[in-house]
């Protein structure tokens, strides 16, 4: 659906996808992005996205959707609204008791092993995007945040005495030793792995 937008001198059109285009990248991202990213990111102008950003948000409202989209200082993001919080805190801690994913259990070992670490950093190692794991083990209660770097003011993880308990383990001292697992040509690989 193309929506024409007046207000300035010449109608602003919003291409047919930009809707689905701004859904697909908050739905992924972690933090708010702003209307000035997007509309530069999809190639849109400014007065386009902030109104289709608008219009999606008052539909989310009027649906009675799960979800909500709100702007906040930084920009704008995804969150569960407040009227579904417990059954979503619930499913994610209580309410499932399955086994952990692959991916989880890869994340989490990097935190173990490297903490505190940033998101960006877990991903770096495991070459793939972990927001949305790291988000489900923070809600699990097994990993936490635990300040900013100083460098990059990145928001770091660590580990929680549940992971511990968990585990079996009294401390992170007890977790296996990963030189038995490691390539014999380790000499050469910098902190994510990769070979210099």
């Amino acid at each position: 659906m193309t929506t024409e937008y007046a207000g300035t001198d010449e109608a602003a059109v919003a291409p047919p996808t930009l809707r689905r285009d701004l859904e697909a990248v908050l739905m992924v991202v972690d933090q708010p992005v702003s209307e000035y990213d997007l509309a530069k990111a999809l190639g849109v102008p400014l007065d386009v996205v902030t109104r289709t950003l608008e219009d999606l948000s008052r539909e989310y409202t009027e649906q009675g959707r799960g979800f909500d989209l709100r702007a906040v200082a930084e920009g704008w993001r995804v969150y569960t609204r407040p009227e579904c919080a417990d059954i979503v805190e619930h499913f994610l801690k209580e309410g499932q008791e399955v086994r952990l994913t692959q991916a989880a259990l890869e994340t989490m070992a990097v935190v173990a092993y490297r903490q505190p670490v940033s998101r960006g950093r877990v991903s770096a190692v495991r070459g793939v995007n972990c927001d949305g794991v790291m988000r489900t083990l923070v809600l699990r209660g097994l990993i936490e945040e635990s300040g900013h770097d100083p460098e990059s003011g990145a928001l770091l993880y660590r580990t929680t005495s549940y992971f511990l308990e968990r585990l079996g383990l009294r401390g992170l001292d007890e977790l296996p030793d990963l030189a038995p697992f490691l390539p014999d040509d380790i000499e050469g690989l910098d902190d994510t792995g990769e070979h210099n």
